[in-house]
């Protein structure tokens, strides 16, 4: 599995629209602090835009690379290989590739500012880390819609899809059933369905490192109001494990029973 991967990331790296990705955030990250110095409203913004973003990218770049892969697949698949060693090297190749490009773009930048010595490293690390937990989740949805899909305008329609319902149509549907249930206690409905969307669990368990709870939304108070902040970063992370747990072994089964 390791050449595989070791294969996988160098392809990756190499690929012009990794580049383009890594100097989209260095140049945002670049841009905003020139704009403003305030780390707190910096990590606001790059919030807004790294959660939307790398979801998309994550399904799109998954999506792609599999379709452009499948002739490298099947030659993999007529060496003494298992199927798990190539799915998982090859998927580790990508997700690996994404995060450090998104590590570099957004933390380079701040290294020369001098986060190092600001009290927000950690906030900014949390930042950096959710995105790279997006771009696990979505690269790992983004393969099993390949692996389902043959047909690669569905494949690609379906990864349109899955980014348009968890980053827009989810929150629609969330705040629909607040309004219909509004006379009723919402507390636990409120918790449940936020577990049901790895993008709002990141975004509120940055906005609860902040201490923003103006800007939380209801979903972000009621965790911080009936949770408290350390058993609110413990149930977030642990569904963001379980939302990465079972696509992970979702894909791997699939792997085994996928007729190339």
């Amino acid at each position: 599995m390791i050449k595989v991967l070791k294969y996988s990331l160098a392809d990756m790296i190499r690929n012009r629209w990794m580049i383009i990705y890594f100097l989209f955030f260095l140049v945002l990250t670049l841009a905003l602090l020139f704009l403003s110095s305030d780390i707190p409203k910096l990590i606001i913004t790059l919030t807004n835009v790294i959660l939307t973003l790398t979801p998309l990218i994550g399904l799109l770049f998954g999506v792609m690379y599999y379709y452009n892969s499948l002739d490298f697949i099947r030659l993999l698949l007529a060496q003494p290989l298992s199927r798990k060693t190539i799915f998982l090297g090859l998927y580790g190749g990508l997700a690996l590739s994404l995060c450090l490009s998104l590590f570099a773009g957004v933390f380079i930048p701040l290294l020369f500012y001098g986060i190092l010595a600001s009290p927000e490293l950690w906030t900014v690390l949390i930042l950096i880390g959710m995105a790279c937990v997006l771009t696990i989740i979505f690269s790992l949805l983004a393969f099993i819609i390949a692996m389902k899909s043959d047909n690669r305008i569905r494949g690609f329609g379906l990864s349109m899809f899955t980014w348009l319902f968890f980053a827009i149509i989810y929150d629609g549907i969330f705040l629909l059933l607040l309004s219909i249930f509004k006379d009723y206690p919402l507390e636990n409905l409120t918790i449940i369905l936020t577990s049901l969307n790895p993008v709002d669990l990141a975004r509120i368990l940055i906005l609860l490192k902040l201490d923003i709870s103006a800007m939380m939304g209801y979903t972000g108070a009621v965790l911080q109001k009936f949770l408290g902040s350390s058993l609110g970063y413990f149930f977030i992370l642990t569904i963001l494990t379980v939302w990465t747990i079972i696509p992970l072994s979702y894909m791997t089964r699939l792997s085994g029973k996928k007729d190339f």
